[in-house]
């Protein structure tokens, strides 16, 4: 049967066109005149036409073939491939890179901890805090230490962990110490000393890791009129004392700097911090100038040379504060000027009153828990209690000669009272100031009330 009668062949692509079908697919459309059976085509061509496969039939064929290819090669590759995925599956993922940010500003860094430079804040900002007076006083207290080195007594505070601060006569000639700070009680050694300073540097032994420290700053921009706040030991036994008032004014006294205060400095309070309203050190409480004419009047050291000293720096200058300070009281040169010579005087009579006491202290101490029933507080010595009234009393029944023993301390001692009343006698005379007087007495453990 010839196949002209169900297609039509296109004259522009020569393709077989169903006859049910107006459009070859290369857009010829058939004319509507067209015979409804096709011409026959030459026998060569319909030979050709018969003998070629339908291209519907080829791409059926290569289709099959293809995925038949495809089914075997899965089959084969299955195992590695799943193998191979199983491993990347449960191979963790590398982990993203954190996102850069950047550096932080460095920061200054004022903390006294080891390289004890000044915190040089500006003037505006001494006078202002936002903290109220007393979170400053809460947050300086935990810092400062009670010091007793063998009969006196002072005050010291804390620049680093193991470091303390304090004057140079609350230590005397001591090499060790004894301190308390926040209840726990320090043995500690003098490490260094600076008289033209009047300062002294302790090392503490088994210091507290968390130990609270102060911050140091300098006596350069401080102005008369701030507010300060001196803290001590006053009297020696009422640790945490808190004293406030203002800045007087900033005194210079040769190669010393001294700040005067209208803060309150009783003894006892020496080598305490004189801090701001920031909680930072300016000055090392020092002195107090008694008297009618000298009520108000205390000083610190200047912080500076705290820090000077605390680096290995030392003033050679063999004047102390006390003296240079009585220069300025009185207007006074260095040289022969009467009070600074009765001041040189009654200092060497107290030292060596100072030297016989020690003396009747091993006597004293030898029989005094055997001997005595009762003494009175009355000095830095024990026995200074036989200066007053009924001040010792004794066992008259303890197996040993307690009234002989007490005669022989009560010679010693009327030599010593009356060795100091002369010296004090010839320093009035001379012009030398009564709080003078009492801090000579003080650093040789010589202080009792009735001098």
């Amino acid at each position: 049967m010839s196949t002209t009668e169900y297609v039509w062949q296109c004259p522009s692509c020569t393709r077989q066109v169903p006859r049910k079908i107006e459009a070859c697919r290369c857009g010829f459309a058939r004319p509507a005149h067209a015979p409804e059976r096709a011409p026959e085509l030459p026998a060569s061509a319909a030979a050709a036409a018969t003998a070629s496969p339908s291209p519907l039939l080829v791409g059926l064929f290569l289709g099959l073939a293809v995925a038949a290819g495809l089914l075997w090669w899965m089959k084969e590759d299955a195992a590695p491939r799943h193998a191979t995925l199983r491993r990347a599956v449960e191979q963790p993922l590398p982990a993203a890179e954190a996102p850069l940010e950047p550096a932080p500003e460095p920061q200054l860094n004022v903390a006294m901890e080891s390289t004890f430079e000044p915190v040089d804040l500006p003037s505006s900002t001494a006078a202002t805090t936002s903290s109220p007076l007393e979170d400053v006083v809460a947050r300086t207290l935990p810092a400062v230490a009670s010091i007793q080195a063998g009969r006196g007594r002072g005050t010291g505070f804390f620049v680093q962990r193991d470091i303390v601060l304090t004057n140079h006569h609350v230590v005397g000639n001591e090499t060790s110490v004894q301190l308390t700070a926040a209840g726990k009680r320090y043995a500690a050694r003098v490490t260094s000393v600076s008289p033209a300073t009047d300062l002294a540097v302790l090392q503490v032994y088994g210091a507290d890791p968390t130990q609270p420290t102060l911050r140091l700053g300098t006596a350069k921009g401080i102005r008369p009129g701030q507010e300060v706040v001196a803290i001590g030991s006053a009297l020696g036994v009422l640790s945490n004392t808190v004293t406030r008032g203002i800045v007087s004014a900033v005194r210079e006294t040769g190669a010393v700097t001294l700040v005067q205060t209208d803060a309150a400095i009783n003894p006892g309070n020496s080598g305490g911090p004189l801090v701001d309203r920031n909680g930072i050190v300016i000055g090392v409480n020092s002195m107090k100038i008694g008297g009618a004419t000298g009520e108000g009047l205390a000083f610190a050291v200047a912080i500076d040379h705290a820090t000077q000293l605390l680096k290995g720096q030392t003033i050679s200058s063999t004047a102390t504060p006390l003296q240079g300070l009585n220069q300025i009281m009185t207007g006074s040169s260095p040289g022969g000027d009467l009070r600074e010579r009765g001041t040189s005087a009654y200092q060497t009579a107290v030292e060596g009153a100072a030297r016989r006491s020690d003396q009747i202290d091993e006597f004293w101490q030898r029989s005094a828990g055997s001997c005595v029933a009762r003494a009175v507080h009355a000095g830095d010595r024990g026995w200074f209690a036989l200066y007053e009234a009924n001040g010792v009393q004794i066992h008259l029944s303890s197996g040993i000669n307690c009234e002989g023993w007490l005669e022989t301390v009560r010679g010693h001692a009327t030599a010593v009272r009356s060795e100091m009343a002369r010296a004090a006698e010839a320093a009035r005379r001379q012009g030398v100031y009564p709080g003078v007087m009492r801090d000579i007495r003080r650093e040789f453990h010589m202080e009792w009330a009735g001098w």
